[in-house]
């Protein structure tokens, strides 16, 4: 994953919530063009560190039952105040009603005591197998991955 959006992850309820943090650095390929003058971290960015938390959370609470998680919707998304270069976004995420093929999330992501975003998640859940068979290794492999990328950001917490 090229753009990780979580440095770390400091408190984790299965099927509950997920709080993590996220640093913005000054050093940070994009902010040379948003905005030179004025750097900040691009709201989809902000947007992509809920749905990373989300996923991370729906991982852990399924036991890493499936392969894909897909952003389907985001609902009521709401950007208030800007991110810039040292500030730490602190994300929590919530889960509001978990399906066999879908999860329904709330997620907000603070600057201190300020909301900087926040927006209503739904997160399709799949597995490669699902339609190929043949593909179970690969959704073993990519179950794989992940559970020591997390375990590296809890880690740093």
């Amino acid at each position: 994953m090229k753009f990780k959006q979580l440095d770390h992850i400091t408190e984790l309820v299965p099927g509950e919530f997920i709080v993590a943090k996220r640093t913005l650095r000054a050093d940070e390929d994009y902010l040379r063009d948003h905005f030179p003058l004025f750097p900040v971290m691009p709201g989809v960015l902000m947007l992509e560190a809920l749905f990373q938390a989300a996923c991370w959370l729906i991982r852990v609470t399924d036991d890493y039952e499936c392969s894909l998680l897909t952003l389907q919707e985001a609902k009521n998304v709401k950007f208030a105040d800007f991110v810039e270069p040292g500030q730490t976004l602190e994300i929590k995420v919530e889960i509001l009603k978990n399906e066999a093929d879908r999860v329904s999330l709330k997620g907000v992501g603070m600057k201190g005591d300020v909301t900087a975003v926040s927006a209503r998640l739904v997160v399709a859940k799949s597995s490669l197998s699902t339609t190929r068979p043949d593909l179970i290794d690969l959704d073993r492999f990519v179950a794989k991955n992940p559970r020591t990328l997390i375990d590296q950001l809890m880690a740093k917490a």
